[in-house]
């Protein structure tokens, strides 16, 4: 028997220049999706290859653009808009004593506030219709803490709850909230990091200095970031699980780490649950 085609949905996916949010649109797309990608620079949209694919501007460090990116979205899709991917997003790998204040904000303004100024217009959208998903690219590093990273985890696991206090509050609109939580995914998420890290901690200076050498000889590695690392169609599994689905779930674990990180969280006490993290981060090498 042949499937069932999915209902078209229209939705708007950020941080679509590369990686899981370029390989979401596409994906979505060709099910028959109504995709609105956004970029974040002007740069990115003048060499957008996917002409079937509408994209729009939307820097999520500046709420103009947010603004008009999603007025731009919704004059595009006649006003409604069924689901909304937060994607966009950086690493800043670093020791937590070497995180100034700048460094931390420019990790939150990016990976968590703008996601949420975004997400806040359009719930009266998706309210107002009395349907809606919202669909948040959460990680591993949002349920487990890893050395060096902390910039980075206090974002995701600021996340987490500020996206399973809003499904609560949302209970009942029509409206679902799900968080996708990947463990090490094929993308530029390194050179990217890589660039932050550059940029923000005081490598050569540092007590840390002898570890951030092997960081960034990491970053700038080529090849898999980390053992079971997967393509971005993994993740695009669990978005269109997410965005199809009738009762789509709150979360959605992607690759083995997240699942194992997720069991082992449950079952073991703090200390063994360090034990186990700093081993499998190589002591914050890796």
């Amino acid at each position: 028997m042949a499937k069932t085609p999915p209902i078209p949905r229209s939705i708007l996916i950020t941080g679509c220049s590369s990686g899981i949010g370029l390989c979401v649109a596409r994906g979505l797309a060709d099910r028959g999706h109504r995709v609105i990608a956004s970029v974040r620079r002007t740069e990115d949209i003048a060499c957008w290859p996917h002409g079937d694919i509408p994209v729009v501007q939307i820097d999520l460090n500046d709420d103009a653009t947010i603004d008009e990116g999603l007025a731009a979205t919704l004059h595009l899709t006649g006003g409604r808009l069924d689901a909304l991917f937060n994607n966009g997003a950086f690493g800043l790998p670093g020791a937590v004593e070497d995180l100034s204040r700048e460094a931390l904000r420019a990790q939150f303004e990016t990976n968590l506030f703008g996601w949420q100024v975004l997400t806040n217009r359009v719930i009266p959208l998706m309210r107002a219709q009395g349907f809606g998903r919202i669909i948040q690219n959460s990680s591993v590093l949002g349920i487990a803490a890893l050395p060096f990273r902390g910039a980075y985890v206090a974002s995701k696991f600021a996340l987490e709850g500020l996206s399973d206090t809003l499904r609560m509050e949302l209970k009942g609109t029509g409206i679902a909230v799900s968080l996708i939580e990947p463990g090490p995914i094929e993308s530029r998420f390194r050179a990217n990091a890589e660039a932050a890290f550059t940029r923000f901690i005081p490598i050569e200076t540092s007590i840390h200095a002898p570890a951030y050498r092997k960081q960034q000889a990491r970053l700038s590695k080529p090849g898999p970031a980390a053992p079971f690392t997967l393509p971005p169609e993994a993740v695009l599994k669990r978005v269109i699980h997410a965005l199809e689905a009738t009762h789509p779930n709150a979360r959605y674990p992607v690759t083995f780490p997240t699942y194992l990180f997720a069991a082992l969280r449950r079952l073991l006490p703090t200390r063994a649950m360090d034990w186990v993290l700093l081993k499998a981060s190589g002591g914050g090498k890796r």
